[in-house]
């Protein structure tokens, strides 16, 4: 896996829509006076949410912060994704713009259209496009990166092969390859084979950790706090989690939390990068963010993970 330390990575998902741009703002300059750098966003953040039915407003936000602060763009790195924007405002997934080369350029364009910015720091695939030749994907990617418009390239939501194939055609291409995976993973796990309510949502799986180790590759994890359902009993965890090891997992969580003296959320953030995975944490208030930050303080022993694994 990736041989840097792992990082706590700002997820902007609802930045511009859900939080308004004053507490992004504050959010940003939090993460950033508190040695943040990754500021993970997407072009499609958040169609759903937007009235617009279009994404983009992440990316303006993100824009307008880094306008209002001179120096900021030295101060952090910026991961945007392509493939999931509505083309046509309120029909996703129909009109989503995939991954063919021409919606990924124009997709990018975009990108940095909103940002204000001249490269992105590292682009994903947000999830596979299985009408496009992977051939095709891989080429558009290396041809920015060939450019200088972006200077690393990673895979959200792809199965482990589809990775490991594109590798091997941007090696063919000469051209470079996806070096990070980004997918779905915390403490707690949803029971086997049951399917998520959330689409286009992908777990990551023991073969993703086993690639990314082999290969060298970064690991993000999204839904990291699990929208906060570790501390918050107005948002219960979704019934596919209803197992006997969630019970099993919450009680050792609860256990070594009091131990180190550290939050639930605190617990799960130093679990995640004890295995070399850089958690994204999304934040609606500062406070939320300081508190994540203050993770790469705890320090989980060999005998804690021991525990988690057992009662997993």
């Amino acid at each position: 896996m990736n041989t840097t330390d792992p990082q706590i990575v700002l997820g902007t998902m609802d930045f511009g829509t859900r939080v308004d741009p004053d507490q992004a703002f504050a959010i940003l300059d939090s993460f950033v006076a508190g040695g943040g750098v990754w500021l993970d966003t997407a072009n499609c953040y958040s169609f759903w949410t937007d009235p617009s039915g279009v994404g983009g407003a992440s990316e303006r936000l993100i824009g307008a912060w880094l306008r209002a602060r001179p120096g900021a763009r030295d101060a952090v790195r910026i991961a945007t994704k392509v493939r999931q924007n509505p083309l046509v405002p309120h029909s996703w997934p129909k009109s989503a713009e995939g991954l063919s080369a021409r919606a990924v350029h124009a997709g990018v364009d975009g990108s940095l259209g909103r940002l204000g910015v001249e490269h992105i720091d590292l682009l994903w695939a947000h999830a596979e496009d299985r009408t496009v030749p992977l051939e095709e994907t891989v080429g558009a990617f290396g041809e920015l990166v060939a450019k200088g418009v972006a200077l690393r390239v990673g895979a959200a939501n792809h199965a482990a092969w589809r990775v490991e194939r594109a590798r091997s055609l941007a090696r063919e291409q000469r051209v470079e390859p996806w070096t990070a995976l980004q997918l779905r993973h915390s403490l707690v796990q949803p029971r086997p084979l049951t399917p998520l309510a959330e689409a286009g949502h992908r777990m990551l799986a023991a073969e993703d950790l086993d690639l990314a180790r082999s290969e060298g590759l970064a690991v993000w994890s999204y839904s990291s706090l699990m929208w906060g359902s570790y501390v918050r009993a107005d948002k219960p965890l979704p019934h596919t989690y209803d197992h006997p090891g969630t019970i099993q997992v919450l009680a050792v969580l609860d256990d070594v939390a009091g131990e180190l003296s550290a939050t639930r959320n605190q617990v799960v953030l130093a679990w995640l990068m004890r295995q070399g995975i850089d958690p994204i944490v999304g934040a609606s208030r500062v406070e939320q963010i300081e508190e994540a930050l203050a993770a790469r303080r705890v320090r989980l022993s060999d005998e804690h993970l021991a525990r988690f694994g057992e009662a997993r």
